[in-house]
């Protein structure tokens, strides 16, 4: 009777369904659940980029360690298996190997060739003048000339440049930094994979450990292969420089071998004070530094690489250059040493993650034994 009395009575619903909670009114539906997902979503892989370029030193130095520790386990595997030593020791092994090749190294340049890298030093800024003030002779060269002085100019490389020649203390700092680093991640890896791995979802964690032994794997083959072609780049440029009455010869030598850790862009840039050196003498040298660049070039390209690399992947030349342009340009001159080591991490990753993983595609696993929070958690 109450209800005749109401004029909105009609309005109200006639059915028995129960009234709506005075909670989920104001919920969003699925689509607008999905939207808010992916904005956030975009806005944590906006604030990732922002920190990687904020903190580019920081990771490439990171990463340095992460690569010399896997120098350090590869040396100590062949410690465990040519010579039956156990895990622990052939670690320590390892590490000591590590610190006597740096050793090495050190001695060669301010010991062996003293006199000839303090040639390189010192007459550097006038060898790239020279060098630069022979290729604008002609139009074509001086076009080459003012362009690479203007895409230099306001790079990252030329700041890092500048600090590397104004303090010492910094690179000296930054070497200590990255070395105790790679002596850290050797001592123990699995407690940083398994770190990682926890921030990995559980059902995500299996191919995640296989995308990172993957990635373990494929460097030391590379850095295995690199170490192969670096030598015989030294070397036989060395020689050919000797030969052709080069001054300097070893060391420029020993800094090509070195430049081969960075492809394309290294040997390039090594070639520059070889040439320079090679105008003090006239003409002929500088010829003959063409080609003995230009014949080491073809062996190493037709003979020597593909026999070393034929287990590790292959880039194409214009992603390798352009990459490492690329990385070079973001993080600056430490970063431009390790962009080809970058670009193998980046490739194993499409490889793995993308095309196995997301894909499907039939690309065969690392083999290696799971790890405990890995096996946990797997299918």
């Amino acid at each position: 009777m109450l209800c005749t009395r109401l004029p909105i009575c009609h309005h109200l619903p006639m059915d028995d369904s129960p009234p709506a909670s005075p909670h989920s009114r104001l919920a969003p539906d699925a689509d607008d659940a999905r939207f808010v997902r992916r904005v956030l979503i975009l806005l944590v892989a906006a604030g990732v980029t922002v920190a990687v370029l904020r903190a580019s030193d920081l990771l490439i130095l990171a990463f340095g360690s992460i690569l010399g520790a896997i120098v350090i386990h590869a040396i100590a595997d062949l410690y465990a298996a040519r010579l039956k030593v156990p895990a622990g020791p052939a670690l320590g092994l390892g590490m000591a190997t590590m610190l006597a090749l740096l050793g090495f190294l050190a001695w060669l340049f301010a010991v062996a060739f003293r006199d000839q890298v303090a040639l390189l030093v010192t007459e550097g800024p006038a060898i790239v003048a020279r060098f630069a003030q022979q290729m604008s002779a002609s139009p074509v060269g001086a076009k080459i000339v003012s362009a690479v002085k203007a895409a230099y100019a306001g790079s990252q490389a030329a700041r890092d440049i500048g600090g590397l020649v104004r303090g010492g203390g910094e690179i000296a700092l930054n070497f200590l930094i990255l070395l105790f680093g790679a002596f850290f991640f050797a001592a123990n890896p699995a407690v940083y994979e398994r770190g990682f791995l926890l921030l990995i979802p559980p059902p995500k964690r299996v191919a995640a450990e296989d995308a990172l032994f993957d990635v373990g794997s494929t460097l030391k083959l590379w850095l295995r292969a690199q170490l192969i072609q670096m030598t015989t780049m030294g070397v036989l440029v060395g020689l050919g420089l000797w030969i052709a009455g080069v001054p300097s010869a070893p060391a420029l030598g020993l800094l090509t071998g070195l430049s081969e850790f960075i492809p394309y862009v290294g040997p390039i840039a090594a070639m520059v004070p070889a040439l320079g050196l090679a105008a003090t003498q006239g003409s002929n040298p500088v010829l003959w530094v063409l080609a003995v660049f230009v014949g080491v070039r073809i062996v190493q390209s037709n003979l020597i690489t593909p026999f070393v690399t034929s287990s590790v992947i292959s880039i194409p030349p214009a992603v390798t250059l352009f990459t490492i342009i690329g990385i070079g340009y973001v993080f600056g001159l430490f970063g431009l040493f390790f962009s080809a080591a970058l670009l193998v991490v980046i490739f194993t990753l499409v490889r793995s993650v993308y095309l196995r993983e997301v894909l499907g595609e039939p690309i065969p696993l690392s083999p290696h034994e799971p790890l405990p929070l890995a096996a946990r958690d797997s299918r």
